[in-house]
């Protein structure tokens, strides 16, 4: 019992530096959706596209801030794996919008893209 005990802060410290904290998680899941609202209205998406889309975009997410902030990988090969990244999802998303909001979705992107360069470069 007085194992356990003494185990119980040890567990909890690692608990705490091991997974982020609860607020962390809520703030990226926030951020998220802001971004994919952003979208939305920019693309102006109807309610059963968007229905369809968020689902879509928000499991896109992670992927894509994960490659932006990973230091090992240079500019290229990040747009590189952002592409890959795009192209998994792009069938799924072009069945879904118009041809002029997909043309919309790629110059968003392109957009998100040199705006990181430009980042990273300043």
């Amino acid at each position: 019992m007085k194992r356990r005990i003494r185990m119980a802060p040890v567990l909890a410290l690692c608990c705490g530096t091991l997974f982020p904290p609860l607020q962390i998680l809520r703030a990226q899941s926030n951020a998220v959706t802001q971004k994919v609202e952003q979208l939305a209205k920019q693309l102006k998406l109807t309610p059963q596209q968007k229905l369809k889309l968020v689902p879509i975009l928000e499991a896109e997410a992670p992927k894509v801030e994960a490659i932006k902030g990973d230091p090992t990988l240079g500019n290229v090969q990040k747009l590189e794996q952002l592409n890959a990244v795009h192209e998994q999802i792009d069938p799924e998303v072009k069945s879904i919008l118009t041809p002029q909001q997909y043309q919309k979705l790629q110059e968003i992107r392109q957009k998100d893209v040199q705006q990181a360069i430009k980042k990273k470069t300043s």
